[in-house]
C-alpha cells in the first residue's frame, strides 16, 4: 500500500518554529509532525509514502532518510512548482501512487494529529465497496468548518455544508481518506480543491463513505492547538502506554521527558509537558502545558506555562515565561524578564519584559 502526506507550504502558522525547519519537521511530543503519521503508516503496512511538497524539499529528504532506514518504508517527495491545492498534489504525484495492485492509497493532512485507526479505515473501505472513504470527527463547533452530512448506519456521505449558520450537524472532514485509484481519473493537474471540488461530486454518485474517528484529533497547524494536541496525545499515551511517560514526586499529571534530558531538584514538571532531548532543567524550575524541545536550558525557579520553547533556547533565572509565548530557536530570555505572549523570532536575546503579545524581531 502506498500513501500521500499533505505538507504543503510555508507553515507561516507555526512560525517562527517554521523558519527554521518545514512544518512537518517540527517537534511535537519529543519527535517530528510527520514522524507520528509515517509510522502509523508502517504500522498497517503502508510500503511507500509520497509527500506533497512545495517547498524545501531536499530538507524533507535528507532528514527522513535515517527514518526510512530505521522504519523500512521508502519516502519519496513530490514537488509542485505552484501550488495545487488539496486535490492538485493527488494528479502531480499519480504515478508514484498507481501501481498494478489496484489497492486503495491513504491520502493524510500533515497537520493532523490522532489515534490513525487506519487498519479500522481500511477495513471499513472494504466493507462499504465505495470509491473513497474519509474520516470524520466530532467538534463542539461545527460552525468554524465543513460539515459532513452523512447516514449514520452506513456512513454514506449524502452532502457537505460549508460553514454552516444553523446547526446542521457536528461532523467535520479529519483531514484522512483512503481512495481507490479510479478517483485519480477525477482530478486534473491544476489547483483543485478535494474538500470542495472533488468528494461533493463522489458523494452525488453515492461512492463516498464517512467514518466517525474515534477517540482524539486535532489540527496542530498553530501553536494554541499545537498545546491543546499536546494534552490530547499525552492523555491518549496514560489510557494507551503509560510507561512511556514520566513519574516521580516531581511531576505532576502527564509529562513527556526524554531520556537524556536533566532535570534539578525541587523541580515541579506538569501537567501537559514534553522536555525534549538534552535539555537541562536547572533546580526550582515550574513547567505546565508547554513543550521545550531539543537542547533547551531552563535556568533555576525559572517559571513556563502554555508555551513552546524553540531549540537550544535559553530562559533565564527567575523568569516568567506564558501566555502562548513561542521562542524560536535559539532565543535567550535574560534573568527575571517575563513574557506574556512574545513570538520571538530565531537567535534573539530578550533582555527586557514583553508585556503584552507581540513579535520580537
Amino acid at each position: 500500500m502506498k500513501a500521500l502526506i499533505l505538507v504543503g507550504g510555508f507553515g507561516t502558522r507555526l512560525r517562527p518554529l517554521t523558519l527554521s525547519v518545514p512544518k512537518p519537521l517540527v517537534d511535537f511530543a519529543n519527535k517530528p509532525m510527520i514522524l507520528h503519521q509515517i509510522e502509523a503508516l508502517k504500522a498497517v503496512g503502508v510500503t511507500e509514502v509520497v509527500l506533497a511538497i512545495n517547498y524545501q524539499p531536499e530538507v524533507m529528504l535528507n532528514f527522513l532518510k535515517e527514518f526510512e532506514q530505521k522504519l523500512e518504508i521508502k519516502i519519496t517527495c513530490s514537488q509542485e512548482t505552484e501550488p495545487l491545492g488539496t486535490a492538485g498534489p493527488l494528479a502531480l504525484a499519480r504515478d508514484k501512487l498507481i501501481d498494478d495492485s489496484g489497492e486503495p492509497f491513504f491520502v493524510l493532512n500533515s497537520d493532523v494529529i490522532s489515534e490513525y485507526p487506519l487498519k479500522q479505515m481500511i477495513e471499513f473501505h472494504r466493507g462499504h465497496g465505495g470509491e473513497a472513504s474519509i474520516m470524520v470527527t466530532k467538534v463542539d463547533e461545527p460552525s468554524k468548518y465543513g460539515v459532513v452530512i452523512m447516514e449514520e448506519t452506513t456512513g454514506k456521505v449524502e452532502k457537505f455544508v460549508e460553514k454552516p449558520k444553523i446547526f446542521v450537524g457536528n461532523k467535520i472532514n479529519a483531514g484522512i481518506y483512503l481512495l481507490n485509484p479510479s478517483v485519480l481519473d477525477r482530478i486534473e493537474l491544476k489547483p483543485t480543491s478535494i474538500e470542495k471540488e472533488v468528494f461533493p461530486k463522489i458523494a452525488a454518485e453515492d461512492k463516498l463513505y464517512a467514518m466517525v474517528l474515534p477517540g482524539f484529533w486535532m489540527d496542530i497547524g498553530q501553536p494554541k492547538d499545537y498545546i491543546t494536541g499536546l494534552r490530547l496525545y499525552l492523555d491518549f499515551l496514560r489510557k494507551n502506554s503509560s510507561s512511556k511517560l514520566a513519574t516521580g514526586s516531581h511531576i505532576v499529571g502527564n509529562v513527556l521527558v526524554n531520556e537524556s534530558a536533566d532535570i534539578g531538584d525541587g523541580c515541579l514538571i506538569g501537567p501537559d509537558v514534553a522536555i525534549g532531548p538534552g535539555c537541562i532543567i536547572e533546580p526550582g524550575v515550574r513547567l505546565s502545558r508547554c513543550t521545550v524541545m531539543c537542547g533547551v536550558r531552563i535556568k533555576k525557579h525559572a517559571c513556563i506555562s502554555s508555551s513552546i520553547i524553540g531549540w537550544h533556547s535559553t530562559v533565564g533565572r527567575w523568569a516568567r515565561v506564558e501566555n502562548m509565548t513561542i521562542l524560536g530557536e535559539d532565543v535567550h530570555v535574560a534573568d527575571e524578564v517575563y513574557s506574556n505572549g512574545g513570538v520571538v523570532l530565531p537567535h534573539k536575546e530578550i533582555k527586557s519584559s514583553i508585556l503584552k503579545p507581540e513579535i520580537v524581531m
